[in-house]
């Protein structure tokens, strides 16, 4: 009976706390169970910071994202609400929200990229080892590969920066305040990956969650149309990352294509994220 009265009397507590710790316990937790899982995994690639992560992200990045649902599912129980709340719903409505966001994920970048081309800002790339044309080079086997790894890493972000931090701020703060507190902390999160690569992408990392969060809202609290929306994009610009088939032509700053080709690092990258929030509010899914 003691640890019952205990178990309950911290749910209480956590209950009264404010926000903004809620949010500092649930990131102390989630890290403090992910290093020793880490640690071995890093030594065993054979990296330590500050390398540069490469192709050795992934398996990181991996094992802290298979955990965030347990640290979410414990922060569910200790608030007593359900997976639903966060806007986690398995519904037929849910997946038509989910393809409607990919298809326009996929399109926006498409079209960034589309009209680039014909400013002639960027050039198709042919690879040396290549006789087809480079766009048809994306399609390859491991595009479904590329898609579910999207899905997944968008479908853990999404509950947890849109889900999960959006419900705790919304607590003691306004949708947009904490909209912008919860996107912040997702574009400072992108910063312990890669901090060089990532630094000039902040203030697009930042406008795409609040999009994200946009998007949420538009689909009733529900997360399928930010979930698609963030796999299109993830989608659209991992295959052309790893096709090498963009070159850019250097006739316009960087700081309009994207510097180092990142888009979220560009004027370009920032107003498609504009427009992308603009048909969101008229469609109003």
């Amino acid at each position: 009976m003691e640890i019952a009265d205990k178990i309950n009397s911290f749910r209480l507590f956590w209950l009264s706390i404010p926000a903004i710790l809620k949010v500092i316990a649930f990131f102390l937790v989630w890290i403090s169970l992910w290093l020793p899982i880490a640690i071995p995994s890093a030594i065993a690639l054979n990296w330590h910071p500050p390398q540069p992560l490469g192709n050795k992200k992934l398996p990181l990045l991996a094992s802290l994202y298979l955990i965030a649902p347990i640290i979410i599912g414990g922060e569910i129980w200790l608030d007593g609400g359900s997976w639903a709340n966060l806007g986690l719903v398995f519904e037929s409505q849910s997946w038509v929200s989910l393809i409607i966001g990919l298809s326009l994920g996929v399109f926006s970048i498409i079209s960034l990229f589309g009209i680039q081309l014909l400013l002639n800002w960027i050039n198709w790339q042919k690879r040396e080892d290549s006789q087809i044309h480079p766009l048809l080079s994306i399609f390859q086997p491991n595009l479904i590969l590329t898609l579910f790894l999207g899905l997944w890493i968008s479908g853990t972000e999404e509950l947890i920066f849109r889900g999960l931090l959006q419900n705790l701020l919304m607590e003691d703060y306004a949708v947009l305040i904490a909209a912008a507190i919860a996107s912040l902390i997702f574009a400072g999160a992108h910063l312990l990956w890669e901090f060089r690569e990532t630094f000039t992408q902040l203030p697009g990392l930042w406008l795409m969650g609040m999009v994200l969060t946009l998007a949420r809202i538009c689909d009733r609290g529900n997360l399928g149309l930010a979930i698609g929306l963030h796999t299109g994009w993830i989608l659209v610009i991992a295959t052309l990352d790893s096709a090498k088939i963009i070159a850019y032509t250097g006739r316009v700053p960087e700081w309009i294509t994207g510097i180092k080709g990142q888009p979220l690092a560009g004027i370009g990258g920032i107003f498609f994220l504009v427009v992308t929030a603009g048909i969101l509010a008229i469609g109003n899914w």
